[in-house]
Parts: C-alpha cells; structure tokens; sequence
C-alpha cells in the first residue's frame, strides 16, 4: 500500500520532470550538468528519493528558473507526514501549485474521500473560475506569488478522480456556502449550476445541511478524511493531518453525525437551486 509519505515524496518529483522538460532536458543531460549520477536524477523525479534543499536549489538553477525555488522548497516542506502542524506560510511560500500538486497525489492514492465544508465549495467539485477567484484572493491575503493558472490546472487535473469507476465521494457542504460569494455573481450562479448537476450522481454522494437544521453537533470547520488513514483540517495559518486511529474516528463520528442531518437528492437540489434564484439573474 502507498504511504503518505510516499505520496507527499513523489509530489516534488513530477513536479522536477515537468521543470526539466519545460527546459528541454534530457535526465541525462541534467545530470551533466549538476555533476550528478543519472540515476540520481531518475529516483529523485519519481519520487524514490528524498530532495534536500541544495538539490531544489541546485536544480532550479540548472535550468535556469531560479523563480521555482520557493515552490520547490514548499513541496518539500510538506514531506513529514508525522508533522501534525503544517504551516501555509512554508507550504506556499512559492504559490498554490506545490500543494495543490500534493492533492492531486492524495487523490490519487485513496479509494474514499468524505469531507466537510462549511463556507465554500469543495476543490473537487469547483468551476475554474470558482477556483481561480479563490487562489486569486487567497494569494492576495497570504501574500504570496499567484501561481494561479498552474494551480487551476492541477485542482482540475485532481478531478479527474470524479470519474474513476474505483473511488467514491462523500461530501457534507453546509447551506452557507451557496450563499457566500467570493467572486462574482456569474462565477457563483456557474458554481451552483454545476453542484445542482453532480447531486445524485454515481460514485458521488452530496448532502447539503440547511439553515435550519437540528444538528447532534454543529460544524465548527471544513475538514476532509481520505480512506480511514488520514484527515486533514484547514485553518488560518496551517493545517493539520491526523493519523492517530482515535483522530480518525473521532473525524469519522462528526461526519455521520452531521451526515444525519443533511438533505440529499431532490431536497439537496431545491437548497441549490434556492441559492441560484437568489442571485437574480436573467
């Protein structure tokens, strides 16, 4: 089985065979010019070696994208999966790309993602413009490069997971994320059209909790669980995996509670479809 810890190392790797085949570089060719074994170029872009910071360094310099380095150190940052605490300030240093990299392998390596979000909708199922309006504002409050065309494209290369006959979805999305716009209302209206289309959907399983809801516990934040070896929760300033067994079960015991609570199917689609009408268009 594919650990985290693999998953999180082969990240930084696709990302250094891309770099070099944007240069136009052979592995050997690359090689040549660290002054490095080919097959240390090999392991490391697939993901059978540990990158340190010199060898991000040295390798954003050898093809001459010096302006990679910081993405490149924030995937590395994200290698220690026994690290509870992962501050965005490291992860992002270099832009979204590097840790949206890292989604796409998580993905990748789980057969059943249940989540739970409160104000947004999640990555998995977002338009491109929702998305880009996202990292668009989140790279503004951070700070940080935008890096958000090659981060649109990896969350929409991430999706492709909708579409594995292997995998399933399992998604709780609070009534105030169809409500809270954090880009423009024609961006919004495409957003809810397409959540009202995935509802019902095989493989896929979106409930959402209304307004009014009698709840046996609130939805204090987002939170997702891959399979029932890891959750990962968002904050401000870092986010947390959690691998302990009694982290997981106490994740997994929030969601079926709130799950209890949520409308699914034909309710699920007039919630959405409120949310639609209410933005007044033509």
């Amino acid at each position: 089985m594919t650990t985290d810890f693999q998953t999180a190392r082969e990240a930084p790797g696709a990302r250094l065979r891309e770099l070099r085949a944007e240069a136009g570089l052979e592995g050997k060719d690359l090689a040549a010019k660290l002054g490095w074994q080919t097959s240390k170029v090999s392991r490391l872009q697939n993901g059978k070696q540990t990158p340190t910071r010199a060898d991000l360094t040295a390798w954003a310099s050898a093809i001459d994208r010096p302006d990679v380095e910081p993405e490149l150190h924030g995937l590395l940052a994200g290698l220690d999966t026994k690290q509870r605490h992962r501050s965005w300030r490291r992860q992002l240093a270099g832009g979204h790309q590097a840790r949206q990299e890292i989604a796409v392998r998580q993905t990748e390596n789980t057969t059943m993602i249940r989540g739970l979000e409160v104000s947004r909708v999640p990555g998995l199922f977002q338009t491109p413009e929702y998305a880009r309006a996202i990292f668009d504002a989140n790279a503004e409050f951070r700070g940080i490069p935008a890096t958000t065309e090659a981060a649109v494209e990896k969350r929409m290369r991430r999706q492709e997971a909708l579409y594995d006959p292997d995998k399933s979805f399992r998604f709780l999305v609070c009534e105030a994320a169809l409500y809270h716009r954090a880009c423009p209302v024609d961006v919004m209206a495409e957003q809810l059209d397409r959540l009202y289309n995935l509802v019902g959907q095989r493989r896929i399983e979106l409930g959402i909790l209304p307004f009014g809801a009698q709840l046996r516990r609130t939805a204090p934040h987002a939170f997702w669980i891959y399979d029932r070896r890891l959750v990962i929760v968002e904050t401000i300033s870092e986010e947390l995996w959690l691998t302990g067994d009694e982290d997981v079960q106490l994740y997994e015991r929030a969601w079926d509670w709130l799950a209890d609570s949520a409308e699914y199917g034909s309710p699920a689609r007039r919630l959405i479809g409120r949310a639609r009408a209410s933005l007044n268009l033509s």
